[in-house]
């Protein structure tokens, strides 16, 4: 019903910037609130970013603040993840996510996710 792709990740230098873009279709028209899930090999799935319909209400993971940024373009569709001064810590899977509101994301649509790896 929902789909999300993700898009641009891969290997990035420790210290470097990425940006990290997702683009859903289908049954979206309704306001819903976007946000960005990471998982790192034998980890639980952890909360990274989400932001409103309106995109004046954000959150983001302590271990995230001040280097990431999250960002939507209703117009298209999409969300956007600007993650600044990366560290090894930060290799993961990051996946999209789709729900009615910051709250529930766990629970909404779910991407196929973008890897990003961090040399040290």
């Amino acid at each position: 019903q929902v789909q999300l792709v993700e898009s641009g990740g891969g290997l990035v230098q420790a210290g470097g910037s990425l940006r990290l873009s997702c683009a859903a279709s289908g049954r979206t028209f309704i306001d819903h609130a976007m946000g960005w899930f990471r998982q790192a090999p034998g980890k639980e799935r952890e909360f990274v970013a989400a932001i409103s319909w309106g995109g004046s209400v954000t959150s983001y993971a302590d271990s995230v603040k001040g280097r990431f940024t999250i960002s939507r373009d209703n117009g298209k569709n999409t969300v956007a993840l600007q993650m600044n001064s990366l560290s090894p810590e930060d290799t993961a899977v990051y996946y999209c996510a789709l729900a009615a509101n910051i709250a529930t994301l766990n629970h909404g649509s779910w991407g196929q996710g973008t890897q990003v790896t961090v040399s040290s």
